[in-house]
């Protein structure tokens, strides 16, 4: 007898790891997923996939990981795919929305469910700190 296959999702998104935690970073193309990703790296992240994210729902997580034909690659716009340091399967915490403008100086939590899971979402459309942000936040939290 074998366990229920838990349930999975195949999503067009970047996503790195700090401390191992999860960042998805959600948009259309062209949003700037894979740039943002590139930030991350630059900055103590490492990557778990670009263009495509694999989602598997565990009874306390979501968990990311990399269809093995891009794993430990991304993609950067003008310059070409670059090797990156991978970080595994890690467990989301934290999504954001790059398709989505933040109208709000000090926005509410907000929530994106997925999966049967809800992790904290961030809208980041034309956000100039955007990428100080989100690091801050998935090393020490955000107060509320």
């Amino acid at each position: 007898m074998t366990g229920a296959t838990p349930p999975a999702a195949l999503l067009h998104a970047t996503t790195v790891a700090i401390e191992g935690k999860g960042l998805l970073i959600l948009g259309p193309s062209g949003s700037g997923k894979s740039a943002l990703g590139l930030w991350m790296l630059a900055h103590g992240a490492r990557l778990v996939a670009d263009d495509r994210t694999e989602i598997t729902a565990t009874a306390a997580a979501l968990v990311a990981r990399c269809p093995p034909a891009i794993l430990g690659r991304i993609e950067a716009r003008g310059v070409g795919i670059l090797q990156a340091r991978t970080a595994g399967a890690t467990p989301v915490v934290l999504a954001v929305d790059l398709g989505r403008p933040e109208p709000e100086r000090l926005p509410p939590r907000r929530i994106l469910s997925l999966l049967g899971h809800d992790i904290a979402l961030v809208h980041g459309q034309d956000a100039p700190h955007l990428g100080p942000a989100l690091l801050q936040w998935l090393r020490g939290g955000r107060s509320d």
